[in-house]
């Protein structure tokens, strides 16, 4: 984190700056096997293709709020950082009925159609894969992304002490979130370039959300985000952690 990271944005294109070929994100779902690692450089990609579809397509702004139904998941960690870079509220969990907009998994559908603005459903299937047919009254992610621009700017600049993330019902700033996340890494293990973090928690805590993201982000490291992490055995988890190089475990 240097002294000029004001969001979680800003990190990231920190991140960038600095090693663009490291990996930042790998992500497993052990209910399907999936495994998909992306780079600093590939997250970043995805993030500002969300970031324009959210500014863009769907005309979100600074002061509009962006309920996310989503797991902790790979593509859950893309939309909270282009929010960030847009300047939108990213609400974990929140009440679609409240939002601008709402981004759902296939297993949130129901609740998402509560929202009166743009809704966005995400198939979360392996390669960021689409839905078969996209569900009724939603715009299918992965259809719309990739025709995205590669490079993102925001019509207004972000302020980092506007609103950026409510987790578990409490609301932070964007300056709080990569204060938070910088003062808290050495409790999760954190110590910087290099570290890496192995976590089953869900995104519907700070706890969850800091180590599965912002925590690795803001110290130079990286995670290993699990999906369904129970269904390992105490082996194969060891086998894991061995095999990618993990520092520290938080499940």
């Amino acid at each position: 984190m240097n002294a000029t990271d004001r969001t979680p944005a800003d990190l990231l294109a920190s991140a960038l700056a600095a090693d663009p070929g490291r990996p930042l994100v790998t992500f497993y779902d052990d209910a399907t096997g999936e495994r998909v690692e992306l780079s600093v450089a590939t997250f970043a990609n995805w993030v500002a293709k969300t970031a324009n579809l959210l500014q863009g397509d769907l005309s979100a702004g600074p002061g509009d709020r962006v309920a996310l139904l989503l797991p902790a998941h790979w593509q859950t960690a893309v939309w909270l950082l282009a929010c960030s870079s847009v300047g939108v509220l990213a609400d974990l969990g929140g009440d679609p009925a409240a939002a601008d907009v709402v981004v759902s998994g296939p297993d949130a559908l129901d609740a998402a159609r509560a929202c009166r603005g743009e809704r966005v459903a995400l198939a979360l299937r392996p390669l960021g894969g689409r839905f078969p047919r996209t569900p009724e009254g939603f715009t299918d992610y992965a259809v719309e992304v990739p025709g995205q621009g590669d490079r993102f700017v925001p019509f207004t600049p972000v302020d980092p002490e506007e609103p950026a993330l409510i987790v578990a019902g409490r609301e932070f700033s964007g300056a709080e979130v990569a204060e938070r996340a910088l003062a808290e890494a050495p409790s999760l293990d954190l110590t910087g370039p290099g570290s890496r973090l192995l976590s089953g928690l869900s995104y519907d805590t700070w706890e969850g959300v800091s180590a599965g993201l912002y925590a690795p982000l803001a110290t130079g490291g990286s995670v290993v985000l699990c999906r369904n992490l129970d269904r390992l055995d105490e082996d194969a988890l060891a086998k894991r952690i061995e095999s990618e190089r993990v520092t520290a475990v938080r499940r």
